[in-house]
């Protein structure tokens, strides 16, 4: 009687290509870690040249060829810019304009958010297409019609002309919907059940769980307004309101040349909030979001 045996079943590949796999996925990792190295180099050069043009006396700074490292390192423009601006009052008022603005809207955005995406009222549907479309009308046509209301009201060089015309954003109030909308309505119901108003629902069950939106937002927002420089140009003509942007602009040296050291000591007093502020939140950042896709 003859026995029938089965051919044996390939388990693994053949030696060869796995070391040909292994060659490709080094090759692979190579070329990914040599792109993100360029990349890196490419951002971190201009503040590089920023930070050490910064500690360049006038001789070095003017020099050609430039160089980027200073062969003699100095504080004088450091020094300069405290003698010729306020400018410790100028980093206070960027910090009240970038944080007033940011927690302003903070709320009113997610409170108009709130309302757009978990409550059913007449005209929701227009009313977000009119916030929608009010985001393609550029920031320039509606500038000067700002100022002339925030002039008419008295508040040109005051806190509360530059935060208040911004205290709320079309973008975060979409942004704010469209992640609230993600959120289950189970969580609402359960709320209402339980006699809880649309306030206590609000406060107490949408906003812990949209913390990584808000997260985001703020990061944006503080930025965008510690950063922006036709605004508080525009509406501060006072040099004790203005912010570290619009104080920059007030620099000038002998002849009317611009001291570049000293503008660039300037600049690098005005990244270093943003830095720290990163270095901060970047782990809380990077937890909140890893959290969403988990709900």
């Amino acid at each position: 009687m003859t026995s029938l045996t089965t051919p044996p079943v390939a388990t693994s590949a053949p030696p060869t290509r796995r070391r040909r796999h292994r060659k490709t996925g080094r090759a692979s990792s190579l070329l990914l870690l040599v792109a993100a190295l360029a990349a890196s180099a490419l951002v971190l050069l201009p503040i590089a040249i920023i930070a050490f043009t910064a500690f360049k006396p006038v001789a070095e700074v003017n020099a050609y060829p430039p160089t980027l490292l200073p062969e003699v390192w100095t504080l004088d423009n450091f020094v300069q810019i405290f003698e010729e601006l306020p400018f410790a009052r100028l980093i206070v008022n960027s910090f009240i304009f970038a944080g007033g603005v940011t927690a302003f809207a903070l709320l009113f955005d997610s409170l108009a958010a709130y309302a757009l995406a978990r409550i059913d009222f007449r005209g929701s549907r227009v009313l977000l297409i009119a916030i929608i479309a009010s985001l393609m009308i550029p920031f320039q046509a509606t500038l000067i019609p700002i100022y002339q209301l925030v002039s008419d009201l008295g508040w040109v060089n005051t806190y509360a002309g530059l935060i208040a015309p911004r205290a709320a954003d079309a973008f975060g109030i979409f942004f704010l919907r469209q992640f609230f909308l993600s959120l289950p309505r189970d969580l609402d119901n359960a709320a209402r059940l339980d006699g809880a108003s649309e306030w206590r629902i609000f406060w107490n069950v949408v906003l812990p769980n949209a913390k990584p939106a808000l997260l985001t937002l703020a990061i944006f927002t503080f930025v965008n307004n510690w950063n922006d420089l036709l605004w508080p140009l525009v509406f501060t003509t006072d040099a004790e309101m203005g912010t570290i942007t619009s104080g920059l602009t007030l620099l000038t040296g002998p002849g009317g040349i611009i001291p570049q050291g000293v503008m660039m000591a300037g600049s690098l007093i005005a990244v270093l909030p943003l830095a720290i502020m990163f270095l901060f939140v970047q782990r809380r950042f990077i937890e909140s979001v890893a959290s969403t896709g988990l709900k």
